[in-house]
């Protein structure tokens, strides 16, 4: 199984941004927590990150038959 893994504006931001209002965790951190428990369910995971709406719906109908479902963090 595989999986495109979207996230949307900003989330380049986190870690960077407000702590209280956004926690401590990068895109990064959140990515590696991601990877391990897809390896641990035997899934691969795809991800893309844009602050452009218009990429994000790229990416969709790039991926469109090639991936089995796709996960969208919209942005923060």
């Amino acid at each position: 199984m595989k999986i495109l893994v979207l996230n949307g504006p900003n989330l380049n931001m986190l870690g960077r941004r407000s702590v209280k209002h956004y926690g401590v965790l990068t895109l990064i951190d959140i990515k590696k927590l991601l990877v391990n428990l897809a390896q641990e369910l035997g899934v691969k995971l795809v991800f893309f990150q844009s602050n452009h709406e218009g990429a994000l719906v790229d990416a969709i109908q790039k991926y469109r038959g090639k991936v089995d479902g796709i996960m969208i963090n919209p942005g923060a």
